[in-house]
């Protein structure tokens, strides 16, 4: 380890952090590195403690669509604080956030906040087991949730199998109602519905957790036409597509509407704040309306709700136009960098991937497939180069509207620099 100063924190952090970190990715160990230490951020650029500056596409896994330290942001959050940091009480702006969203949003007519999208998925979940008075709920593999106990469960072999823990500490019975299917596996979903009663399909739209995965054409529309037929209820995650995609997220994207819908990220402004919402008939269930219980003593954080409407007001539709307009800049020239190697890169509005492989994955299996070593040699190049990509190959690249053409330019300029330097 070098006498660096993020060395020195590292070995302090190592000693009283688990790991060094806070959150497992962040370690760096999925690409044989330490973790860098950030000292600040500014706009679409971080600036660790040694001083070294990097374009930033991790951008706190997603919730900076308009970079770091964005002044309107910045203005809301200090003038909400000088107010008082939380009040265990109702605010009018929790009232204004939800009805930003309720706009918003095509399928969430009220919601409920809480802390973190884990939090927002283990509540909706619960919902939907009240509602439909049955426990089985299916996802997907190699879709996240969150680190609920039943969502973190694996796959066993076939084409519809019962979880089984993927984590010590879940204990076999908090999997088993977990049900786990090949994402875009139409068949695999079909019988899944004909063997087993289903309260709900949990779904990320596009999923971002093992790279970035398109659904295949009708496959929404698929599980929306089997969730009706058979009474289960359609969870949308759009922790990571919500209010990113689009306004109103992947489901205005596609057109296809959840009975109920996972918010987070972009929703807090870059400070801790997620929902989950839908039908006032689903959501008059919660407490104290109805007999499902959630509670959370900083849901409705004065902070976050002020950092959430201000990001929110900020993301007019000259604003997805240009990060649209950015990101296929950003995945053309990436795949342009990397010339005829056998990498493909994946985009949508405000996402990325770069997967090392000559065929974009359609599941978490081909996922698999890719050549994490290259990515992670690649991802060590750019970081020497002042690019910071997700040190995952299964995370996505955030964009965001903080970034300029230069800071493309520099970035395919480095990606093909990396490219040339790890070839074989």
């Amino acid at each position: 380890m070098s006498d660096t100063r993020s060395a020195e924190l590292y070995r302090r952090a190592l000693r009283v952090l688990p790991g060094g970190v806070n959150s497992p990715v962040r370690a760096m160990r999925a690409i044989g590195r330490d973790p860098i230490f950030v000292s600040h951020g500014s706009g679409a650029e971080l600036t660790d403690v040694d001083g070294n500056v990097y374009v930033d596409y991790v951008c706190s896994w997603g919730p900076l669509i308009h970079g770091h330290a964005h002044p309107v942001i910045l203005e809301a959050i200090v003038t909400a604080a000088a107010l008082g940091t939380t009040y265990g009480a109702p605010t009018a702006g929790e009232v204004g956030l939800a009805e930003a969203v309720a706009a918003r949003m095509p399928a969430v007519d009220m919601l409920r906040m809480t802390s973190s999208g884990t939090e927002a998925t283990m509540s909706a979940i619960r919902l939907a087991r009240a509602a439909t008075g049955r426990v089985k709920v299916l996802k997907f593999a190699g879709a996240y949730h969150g680190h609920v106990d039943g969502l973190l469960a694996s796959a066993g072999s076939g084409l519809a199998t019962q979880g089984i823990p993927s984590s010590p500490g879940v204990p076999p019975s908090a999997a088993a109602d977990t049900l786990i299917v090949p994402w875009n596996d139409a068949d695999a979903v079909r019988t899944a519905f004909a063997d087993h009663e289903l309260a709900a399909v949990l779904v990320e739209p596009y999923p971002a957790n093992m790279g970035l995965i398109p659904p295949a054409h009708g496959f929404l529309e698929l599980l929306r036409d089997l969730c009706t037929g058979y009474d289960a209820l359609l969870v949308f995650d759009e922790v990571i597509t919500g209010f990113r995609v689009a306004p109103g997220g992947a489901q205005e994207l596609t057109g296809v509407l959840p009975d109920l819908t996972i918010m987070g990220k972009v929703l807090g402004g870059g400070l801790p704040a997620a929902a989950y919402g839908g039908a006032a008939s689903l959501m008059e269930r919660i407490a104290p309306a109805g007999d499902v219980y959630q509670a959370g003593t900083l849901s409705g954080n004065p902070l976050a709700v002020a950092a959430g409407r201000a990001a929110l007001e900020l993301l007019d539709e000259q604003a997805y136009l240009t990060l649209s307009d950015l990101t296929h800049t950003l995945a053309a020239g990436l795949r342009d960098a990397a010339g005829d190697r056998p990498v493909s890169v994946v985009s949508t509005t405000g996402l990325v991937t770069v997967f090392f492989a000559p065929e974009p994955p359609t599941d978490y299996a081909s996922a698999m497939a890719c050549d994490a070593d290259a990515y992670g040699a690649w991802c060590r190049a750019l970081l020497a180069r002042g690019v910071y990509p997700p040190p995952s190959q299964f995370e996505a690249w955030f964009p965001s509207l903080a970034h300029t053409s230069d800071h493309v330019a520099r970035t395919v300029e480095a990606a093909a620099a990396a490219f040339a330097e790890i070839a074989p």
